[in-house]
């Protein structure tokens, strides 16, 4: 479980409290940011949707003292008023959110765009990867009185076109304008609102785009740093922005991904 990473122990967020969506199982990034918040002192709840991800996320949970699972479906209004009036009731207030969220029909996330993508699957991946962090932050905003921290997980297939991305790649383009017009507005309330584009790394989102293996690989290969994405720096990055180290820090898309967004050419390319 976390053991398998190099998360540095501290403080950096003693007496902070919150919750992280989007735990799925032990490869989750939403795991991984969890796991370095709880080594650095967090309190916070997970939310799960359905029996058979609570089953999963239960035994994570307890391995970092985790006791609060809160069901949450985030596409249905009744259920995100139940799970905020949950998280109400057990924090009172809260100081962070993580928000690794996001969904598109499998058979959507290849080939043509143009061809495959259906009215039903790119109103689905909108809802649920980018609607679903509007939503998400203004009832956070309601349990913030003294301000605090929304951390959302977006990838470069949001700036650039990459291969069988296709909605997921429109729903985060939409997902990180949000971050910029949530951060505008919660801004003046002590709030900030940020996203982290991770690069791509072995979890459960990878596995449902076709050619996933393959755009890991080469994600290493050509990046600045000749590595593979980690999740040190991952979870590094949400640590930054969910503490007080990111006091003044809003409205930004953190690249971490081995300086793989700045590459034009890869190197090995001869033409």
């Amino acid at each position: 479980m976390a053991d398998e990473w190099n998360f540095p122990k501290g403080d950096l967020m003693k007496g902070k409290k919150g919750l992280v969506m989007g735990v799925a199982n032990d490869k989750s990034i939403a795991w991984g940011i969890a796991s370095q918040l709880a080594a650095q002192g967090a309190e916070m709840a997970f939310s799960y949707l359905g029996e058979s991800l609570l089953r999963r996320v239960e035994p994570l949970a307890t391995s970092i003292g985790v006791r609060h699972l809160i069901e949450c479906d985030v596409t249905s209004d009744d259920s995100m008023d139940a799970a905020f009036a949950k998280l109400k009731d057990i924090y009172g207030e809260i100081d962070f959110i993580i928000h690794s969220v996001a969904f598109a029909n499998k058979n959507e996330l290849q080939g043509s765009f143009v061809e495959n993508t259906t009215r039903e699957g790119f109103l689905l991946a909108l809802n649920v990867s980018a609607f679903s962090f509007v939503d998400v932050s203004r009832r956070a905003a309601e349990l913030m009185p003294n301000g605090g921290s929304l951390v959302t997980l977006t990838y470069l297939g949001a700036e650039r076109v990459i291969p069988n991305y296709n909605t997921m790649g429109v729903a985060k383009a939409a997902l990180e304008a949000s971050t910029r017009y949530i951060a505008r507005d919660l801004g003046p309330k002590g709030i900030r609102v940020n996203a982290i584009s991770a690069g791509a790394m072995r979890t459960l989102s990878l596995a449902g785009i076709s050619g996933g293996r393959g755009l890991h690989a080469k994600s290493g290969q050509f990046s600045l740093m000749k590595q593979e994405t980690s999740m040190e720096g991952v979870a590094g990055a949400a640590l930054w922005l969910a503490s007080d180290l990111g006091f003044s820090t809003t409205g930004e898309v953190v690249h971490v991904d081995a300086g793989f967004h700045v590459v034009g050419l890869p190197e090995d390319i001869e033409g």
